[in-house]
């Protein structure tokens, strides 16, 4: 009885169960011919913070975008990252059609996907919802939701702060998204500096904890699901934001363990006291 209920009301063997069933369901994952790349150097977790650049190459050596990219649901994703501005004290705000790119984006990755069926129908079945219109509102509050973290400004969100990345107090934060490290690193915006985790898989999706430099600010361990579909991230990092919120959340994938630690945002809220998403990221080494 000293459980809490919402974490009473799902067990963490539920949680690994659902997780290898989205896993399972992520037809949208890059094959090993779609993406090809290139670690390079390892470097262990005390050398995080020296800034060197270690890595001659890219990390991404190759990406199908004609076979990817145009997958409705990589599309949807892609065209929401040029709606953001990565300086925290800056506010943000949505015209019309940005508005549309958010509800779409989660109609495309949640509503369209047999991946996102599957949450939806274990969150409808453990009472967190009770319609499919409750919880995609829920989803676009939670994720677009707008709150400061800087300058009382209306700045970030959990999707800026997670899936684009964000700049404050001089280096970067958030930015756990592998198709935005990639875009970025083929404008030659970002340059990776070696990587200090890679995970057991041995084919995608995968997980890399990574020392980059982008646009002149530096991430000591930015953690990504590598080769993972959009809707995938989505999926996993919204399960546990719901079912474990602010603590560390065990997932299955493919028999192998993958923590993820989500941040709830205290300082304001939506509805009845719901929380917004601060952080969402893979814990490396887990």
């Amino acid at each position: 009885l000293t459980l809490h209920t919402s974490l009473s009301r799902v067990s963490d063997s539920e949680i690994q169960a659902v997780s290898e069933a989205l896993y399972s369901l992520d037809s949208n994952r890059a094959s090993d011919s779609e993406l090809i790349i290139d670690p390079q150097v390892l470097i262990s977790n005390s050398e995080t913070s020296a800034k060197k650049d270690l890595s001659p190459h890219s990390l991404f050596r190759y990406v199908s975008e004609a076979s990817l990219f145009s997958k409705p649901t990589y599309a949807a994703f892609i065209t929401l990252l040029d709606n953001y501005d990565r300086k925290t004290g800056v506010a943000e705000s949505f015209s019309p059609a940005e508005v549309q790119e958010q509800e779409n984006f989660l109609k495309q990755t949640i509503q369209n996907t047999e991946l996102g069926r599957e949450l939806y129908t274990f969150l409808y079945n453990k009472g967190y919802y009770t319609s499919w219109e409750e919880f995609l509102f829920d989803l676009k509050m939670m994720w677009f939701g707008l709150y400061s973290r800087s300058n009382d400004k209306l700045d970030s969100s959990g999707f800026e702060h997670v899936f684009a990345g964000e700049i404050k107090n001089g280096k970067v934060s958030g930015f756990h998204n592998w198709v935005r490290f990639y875009l970025m690193e083929k404008q030659e915006l970002l340059n990776y500096y070696s990587h200090s985790f890679d995970g057991p898989w041995l084919s995608y999706p995968d997980v890399l904890g990574m020392q980059f430099m982008w646009d002149g600010y530096y991430k000591q361990i930015g953690s990504a699901i590598i080769g993972s579909s959009p809707e995938f991230d989505l999926a996993v990092y919204t399960l546990c934001y719901i079912t474990r919120p602010s603590k560390k959340c065990l997932l299955s994938l493919g028999g192998k363990q993958l923590s993820i630690q989500t941040y709830t945002w205290d300082k304001t809220n939506y509805g009845n006291g719901k929380k917004y998403i601060a952080s969402a990221y893979p814990v490396t080494p887990n």
